[in-house]
């Protein structure tokens, strides 16, 4: 074991400390649905603390950092899951946390720009109007005299994330060497995926870019709309857009002041969604109630674009067919698409994968209207996944997580808003347009054409014995990293202190990182 070792199980039995100290575990502590040995280190994790009656899940993922952060956020968009006092709690994460002081946000920005604050704004408000785990949002007025938001990076949040990351790859690559259902979840290649989601957050010259993209994509949605980017006052470290005045989409009391028809607007920002993943393959995957308003006319106004998820076309086709043999209980054709994408391996039975299917999305059917939950699906699609094989695909964990998002904050504005029925016919136009005869034959057109161009790349690819992937995009490469203990072929194993260590870094790392999916997974 070396220094760096000890220093990545130091962090994360910290973590596991500071959650148990704020009574965050104690849920886990209490599910008889978790394993003996992570409940039994809950305890050990709380012993000698003084807890408080209520957990503080906003205090403990705040103290741990900007990744633990992010799960709050996504965690606090779920009360269905989590509690409705714990949801609340969360709440605080996302536009409550402690500002940097102005002094530091004037220096980054004018070190940044190379120019002073003064050349750049005519005014600039130095009371942040919002300061998140990343960065924090003031009002400014151009030379022009246009309203901005002006967002900053807080200062050393990038070194901060690269500890974290680096710890996270450390301790997903032990786990996962020691095969098993950890081998299954693929966690190293979850936080491949992670590192690149979070460093585009980072780089705001990104996040500006992916503003423009979507905007450009839903131009012709009615009642969406992103704010336009000034891109002469955006660089790395600050992004500059269009002022937005609007209620905030979870400030229920105001928008029924307002008189906005909340059924309506819980629909429209499931199609929203919809559109932007089934139709255009690029979605905005951070839409928790901080990051979505409503303007004045009743517009959905989104911000905050440093998460964002992209699909190519042929997954599209397969999620889109997915969703609709679900709502309309076609669970072969369910089962047929996770073969043809390579999701579920082929020593199974198709016929036995629709069955087990079956069992997951028939007690939805005929439900009251309240009960019915995508969440739910995708819990019992998870569950289903171990019993085949089905390797967890890191591409898709972004739109799980956005879907499960998009159902919290439609159920608060609509209660009985039917998921399902609102997305079936949407789905059904999609498949028609898409997949229907005259689609099937231009699109056969054009792959036969690209084809024919890329068969010297084709040829190469079969002499190197390098077929394409079904269903997922290229892995990305992976970084090396030694393991703590010998696993060469032949070894016994770990050894009982090894197994112990590596007990000790999933509880830690299951109560950490929930939010990239590694323990979503897990607990299926």
């Amino acid at each position: 074991m070396t220094i760096s070792d000890l220093n990545h199980v130091r962090r994360l039995l910290w973590w596991g400390r500071v959650l148990g100290r704020r009574g965050a575990l104690r849920g886990i502590e209490r599910d008889s649905n978790a394993p003996a040995t992570v409940r039994l280190l809950c305890r050990v994790a709380r012993l000698g603390t003084f807890q408080p009656t209520v957990p503080d899940y906003a205090g403990a993922f705040t103290a741990i950092g900007p990744a633990a952060i992010k799960l709050g956020q996504t965690l606090a968009t779920r009360p269905d899951l989590v509690g409705v006092a714990a949801a609340h709690n969360l709440l605080a994460l996302q536009d409550k946390l402690a500002p940097v002081d102005f002094a530091t946000i004037r220096r980054e920005i004018e070190s940044s720009f190379e120019r002073p604050l003064e050349s750049l704004f005519a005014t600039f408000d130095p009371v942040p109007i919002g300061a998140a785990s990343i960065a924090q949002v003031h009002r400014a007025t151009t030379s022009d005299g246009r309203d901005v938001a002006v967002k900053v990076l807080r200062p050393g949040v990038r070194e901060k994330f690269g500890r974290d990351i680096a710890t996270y790859e450390w301790a997903a690559a032990q786990l996962e060497a020691f095969d098993g259902e950890a081998r299954r979840l693929r966690p190293r290649q979850v936080i491949a995926n992670f590192r690149r989601w979070t460093m585009r957050e980072l780089d705001l010259r990104r996040e500006a870019a992916s503003a423009s993209e979507l905007a450009e994509l839903m131009h012709a949605f009615p009642g969406y709309r992103v704010p336009a980017i000034d891109w002469d006052r955006t660089n790395g470290r600050v992004m500059t857009l269009d002022w937005i005045d609007g209620t905030k989409i979870s400030d229920i009391a105001q928008l029924d002041a307002q008189g906005i028809d909340r059924k309506a607007l819980a629909q429209r920002l499931v199609l929203a969604f919809l559109t932007q993943a089934i139709s255009g393959g690029y979605f905005h995957a951070d839409m928790h109630q901080g990051n979505l308003f409503i303007d004045r006319a009743g517009t959905i106004v989104a911000i905050d674009f440093g998460i964002m998820g992209r699909i190519d076309r042929r997954a599209r086709q397969w999620l889109a067919e997915i969703l609709y043999g679900l709502t309309t209980g076609n669970y072969r054709r369910v089962a047929e698409i996770h073969f043809e994408a390579q999701y579920v391996p082929s020593y199974h039975s198709v016929d036995e994968f629709a069955t087990a299917l079956r069992a997951v999305g028939e007690p939805m059917r005929g439900r009251p209207v309240s009960e019915l939950s995508v969440g739910q699906m995708l819990d019992g699609l998870f569950a289903v996944t171990r019993d085949f094989d089905m390797a967890t695909q890191p591409h898709l964990l972004l739109l799980q997580k956005t879907m499960v998002m998009v159902e919290g904050i439609a159920t608060q504005l609509d209660p009985q808003i039917n998921m399902w029925e609102t997305a079936a016919p949407f789905v059904r136009d999609w498949i028609r347009d898409e997949l229907g005869p005259e689609a099937a034959i231009a699109d056969r057109l054009r792959t036969d054409g690209a084809t024919l161009l890329r068969l010297p790349e084709l040829i190469r690819r079969i002499e190197d014995r390098f077929p394409a992937k079904g269903g997922a995009p290229e892995a990305p490469p992976l970084p090396d990293i030694p393991l703590m203990f010998d696993r060469a072929p032949g070894h016994a194993g770990p050894g009982r202190l090894g197994t112990i260590v590596t007990h000790l870094m999933a509880a830690a790392l299951g109560a950490a990182t929930l939010a990239l999916g590694l323990v979503a997974g897990w607990w299926g």
